[in-house]
């Protein structure tokens, strides 16, 4: 029985995941929260569905990961007797700049590398790497793969990625269109074509990935070929506190209007921005759903801007890819609100797009096609599963190697 676990580091959390592969079953998971924070715990599900909360001083990620392995092992709520079971670790690692376009496993060379591109996600690659150093240590002699969220989008041609910047800073710095969320985004659009029984490699695909986070990619023939966010995750779509697409003359003004260094914008960019920043109320979704119910303008505006802005991406991509066939909705807002994705596709008739309202009134999260029989396009909703791909990914390295 092979299992891998996935874990997912960020700067003060760890989400994992251990899989059974052959039978692509999730036998343990769960999370550490508020690591180096007062109050911090670690919080999983047991196999009956019933959830356990564990409280304990957590202040780094080795600690995190330990107490994880600890919980796996302990004969109350774990499911393997050694950790020997575990036959590899997969890890998310969010920016593999210009250098990793596949997953890979990872070597002493690779940690090199991931340390030359902590400039390009100062707040997610320096979490990743203590992942992978604290299983080095706690588990030295199982294999570990590291998969990337930049790594799908390493297909997009020049033009799509490039800024319109002098070249020599591109040359520099590697300040160019990378795109993240490619994980979720190559799952969904490779998991939409085997569920509508068609070829991948032949169709025109928008995935919107839309949660707390969000992008929309263009995908032909199985390649993303254009992607919204950016050098970083803020740039394209309103997201939940990040701002996306914003006049780079708008940045130096507000710099220069409230006496504003570069720590202070980026944190204004994102974390008190996006529906957050409009509406003065929420990042989420829910509590934005019952301030309009309220009547609340503000509310309204925010998720008024927040929709059209993905409408406006799926537009230009389809421009992108010269017509589509497949619009694919997931993340946490794709796969469960349903007025997202009556208004994006809202007068999209005359491109092929006919949503059949009533349907998509009435469901969440499963695998669905919510557009009418007579639609060009088949619109789709498929709950994305990045773990599993992790898992998978994980797998083919080792039996490759």
């Amino acid at each position: 029985m092979m299992k891998i676990l996935v874990l997912n580091c960020g700067s003060s959390s760890i989400k994992y995941k251990l899989f059974e592969m052959e039978s692509k079953e999730v036998v343990a998971q769960g999370g550490v929260e508020k690591i180096g924070m007062k109050g911090s715990f670690l919080k999983f599900t047991l196999p009956d569905g019933q959830k356990v909360m564990l409280e304990g001083e957590i202040l780094e990620h080795r600690a995190g990961i330990e107490y994880i392995l600890g919980v796996l092992l302990s004969e109350k709520y774990g499911c393997i007797k050694s950790l020997d079971e575990i036959e590899a670790v997969g890890h998310r690692v969010v920016h593999g700049g210009e250098r990793f376009n596949s997953s890979v496993l990872i070597t002493d060379e690779v940690i090199d590398i991931l340390n030359e591109c902590i400039e390009l996600a100062p707040l997610h690659n320096p979490p990743n790497l203590k992942g992978i150093y604290a299983i080095q240590e706690l588990m030295p002699d199982t294999p570990q793969v590291s998969v990337f969220d930049t790594a799908f989008h390493q297909t997009m041609p020049d033009y799509a990625y490039m800024y319109g910047i002098p070249y020599s800073l591109y040359e520099k710095y590697g300040i160019r269109r990378y795109g993240f969320h490619g994980t979720s985004h190559r799952y969904v659009s490779a998991r939409a074509c085997e569920f509508l029984g068609v070829p991948y490699e032949e169709q025109r695909i928008i995935t919107a990935h839309i949660g707390n986070g969000g992008s929309v990619t263009a995908i032909k023939n199985g390649k993303s070929v254009d992607t919204s966010m950016g050098m970083t995750p803020v740039e394209g779509l309103i997201m939940g506190t990040r701002s996306g697409d914003v006049d780079p003359g708008a940045v130096s003004y507000i710099m220069e209007k409230e006496h504003m260094g570069t720590n202070g914008i980026s944190t204004l960019l994102n974390k008190f921005s996006g529906v957050l920043g409009i509406s003065g109320i929420s990042s989420d979704m829910r509590e934005l759903e019952a301030a309009i119910k309220a009547g609340n303008k503000r509310a309204m505006l925010a998720m008024e801007t927040y929709n059209y802005r993905i409408k406006k991406y799926i537009g230009s991509y389809a421009a992108a890819l010269g017509g589509v066939d497949i619009l694919v909705f997931t993340g946490g807002v794709g796969e469960n609100q349903f007025v997202t994705r009556r208004d994006v596709c809202k007068n999209m008739e005359f491109m092929g797009i006919e949503l059949d309202e009533e349907l998509n009134a009435s469901v969440r999260a499963k695998e669905i096609v919510i557009s009418k029989p007579t639609s060009k396009v088949k619109v789709v909703i498929i709950p994305t599963d990045e773990e599993l791909s992790i898992a998978n990914d994980t797998i083919e390295i080792l039996q490759k190697g």
